[in-house]
């Protein structure tokens, strides 16, 4: 799927690019499968912000994805592909053979008219939804559960997909897209292919205006700020990385670089054979 370009007849038009939705059968969600979606404006239950930049953009709803595919034997037909305002790839409506439609995720090379299963006994094609077990090694894979019977959690964005490396004791080996190396339980579902709309990373907002319209409030620099509204406000000219003494945090003083947030002692450590930037995981 291509993304589209204009010529540069004004500022924004310059640099914005747009997907050509060429991949895109049918033009309304259906009904039985939305929910409406209500705005915060980034503001919990007590109507305070906690959330800063949040507000205003285009009325949405929400597809009600079946991440879980428990329809196990039962035969599918895509029925259509579709647009999903809330998420980076396209969703793939299924017609079941007793009539029930369910969204999923829909992978490169599924076209309207297609039949998938899901369950144990699915051979491995795209689409179908097969246990980690059962996938040969190497082949692509996306919609994966983390524990088994929780739904699909991982390898769920555009043009994503994980590979299978070995399967061994009850676990598999799968290379995720961040280059992690992590254990999964074997008895786990996953979806053959690799997630569509692969060309989404080329789409350049261009403008203002297409934030705004995904409900994106701009928000100032730290460093444009008095010292009394930030931590890294005020001084005489201005330095990239903060400069000197300062160190660039939150409001509320939280680091911003070089800080780990994740936790030594989190228990799914034990998962993970070699983390994201290479190095093998220290085991605790």
């Amino acid at each position: 799927m291509p993304v589209k370009t204009f010529r540069p007849l004004t500022p924004s038009t310059r640099y914005i690019t747009i997907s050509d939705y060429s991949d895109i059968t049918k033009q309304k969600p259906e009904k039985s499968l939305v929910v409406i979606r209500k705005k915060t404006g980034g503001r919990n239950t007590h109507g305070r912000v906690t959330a800063r930049g949040i507000g205003g953009g285009h009325k949405q709803k929400i597809r009600l994805v079946d991440f879980k595919r428990n329809k196990h034997g039962i035969e599918a037909e895509v029925s259509a592909i579709e647009y999903d305002p809330i998420r980076t790839a396209r969703l793939a409506l299924l017609t079941y053979k007793d009539g029930e439609k369910r969204y999923i995720i829909a992978p490169v090379g599924l076209k309207v008219g297609a039949k998938i299963v899901s369950g144990p006994t699915a051979p491995p094609d795209v689409g179908n939804c097969v246990q980690l077990k059962t996938v040969p090694v190497g082949l692509p894979i996306h919609a994966i559960e983390i524990k088994p019977g929780r739904g699909a959690q991982m390898v769920r964005s555009a043009g994503s997909a994980a590979t299978l490396m070995s399967v061994d004791e009850g676990y598999a080996q799968l290379r995720l897209p961040s280059g992690e190396i992590r254990k999964v339980n074997a008895e786990c579902y996953a979806t053959i292919g690799q997630v569509g709309n692969t060309e989404h990373e080329n789409v350049v907002l261009g403008k203002a205006g297409r934030s705004r319209h995904r409900g994106i409030r701009p928000i100032s620099r730290g460093v444009a700020r008095n010292p009394v509204d930030h931590p890294n406000g005020g001084g005489q000219g201005k330095a990239k990385s903060g400069g000197g003494w300062q160190q660039l945090t939150s409001p509320w003083g939280l680091l911003a670089k070089g800080y780990r947030t994740r936790i030594k002692t989190k228990d799914s450590n034990r998962f993970i054979v070699v983390r994201r930037d290479g190095r093998p995981m220290k085991q605790q």
